[in-house]
């Protein structure tokens, strides 16, 4: 059983329930753990659209079982024309878990406040817990913990979630970001309160040089449209391609939790090169995810 009954940000989770998430998911994608989740069913509450949300959580449960159900925009009445505390409150009465993709974080809280089963957070605008559990467990997979990684690029949810997720597990991240797009300060406390705040550096370079993989996210996130040409100018300098891959080693991985925008934060050359396991991370999206309903549905 996990310390927590909901998943809002990665340290919602002591460093023992990663450990516990992670071994789960390890043993169920091995095909060694059978764990399953018969006569259970996920509601998905989507504001933004995904890919590989939507399919990850909803492939991982008919493995493990269960059921999703897929509530979008048009489906339901999240915040317009019923209130998120009473959409939480009727859907408990159905579900045996929420995932929500949503902009604002206060709604996620909200859910989870009135909920009655577990609430996770498939993506706010301030976090990004689940794509940290895939991207621990595939650095896991490579690497083991005692490693070195960069953040190169915006300091946005899926960065902060990560530096998070790091300092839980005691990976080294050093994070380079333009003036003006770090990672907030406060999420920077958190990190250093679990364990080690990264290391921020004022290049890119400088951030690649000792890592074994570097890890960028888009510059212009989802319903950041209108700071397009603004960011692209802010990022100048910061795109992973051959040239700043150079300044690190030869055996240097390189993540993405995709969507990418190829051509703006990271090349096409590099997406599709051997350095890249963006793959094995977006895989290991349903692993992760599946490792973490069974912990936090299955009781045993």
């Amino acid at each position: 059983m996990l310390s927590t009954t909901h998943l809002l940000d990665i340290d919602d989770l002591s460093e023992a329930d990663v450990h516990t998430v992670l071994d789960r998911a390890a043993a169920l994608k091995a095909g060694e753990d059978e764990a399953r989740l018969p006569q259970k069913t996920l509601g998905m509450i989507f504001e933004k659209p995904s890919t590989r949300t939507r399919t990850s959580f909803e492939t991982g449960m008919t493995r493990l079982g269960g059921h999703a159900v897929y509530l979008g925009p048009d489906d339901i009445h999240l915040g317009h024309g019923e209130p998120i505390k009473d959409t939480s409150r009727a859907l408990s009465r159905y579900v045996d878990a929420v995932m929500a993709r949503l902009f604002d974080h206060g709604d996620v809280e909200e859910l989870a406040a009135y909920a009655d089963v577990p609430v996770i957070n498939g993506l706010t605008d301030a976090a990004h817990p689940c794509q940290t559990l895939a991207d621990l467990l595939t650095i896991r997979e490579q690497f083991g913990f005692d490693t070195r990684v960069a953040w190169v690029g915006d300091g946005n949810n899926v960065g902060q979630s990560f530096a998070l997720g790091c300092a839980l597990v005691g990976i080294d991240l050093t994070v380079a970001t333009p003036k003006g797009y770090g990672m907030d300060g406060s999420v920077l406390a958190r990190a250093a309160d679990l364990g080690a705040a990264p290391d921020v550096v004022d290049t890119p370079e400088a951030a690649v040089e000792d890592a074994d993989v570097v890890y960028t996210d888009v510059f212009v996130s989802m319903g950041e449209e209108g700071e397009r040409e603004e960011k692209l100018t802010a990022f100048d300098g910061y795109q992973v391609n051959a040239d700043l891959l150079a300044h690190a080693s030869e055996e240097t991985k390189v993540m993405h939790c995709l969507p990418a925008h190829r051509g703006e934060e990271i090349t096409d050359e590099v997406l599709e090169s051997d350095r890249a396991i963006v793959w094995d991370q977006a895989e290991n999206r349903m692993h992760a995810q599946n490792g973490l309903l069974v912990e936090l549905l299955a009781g045993d």
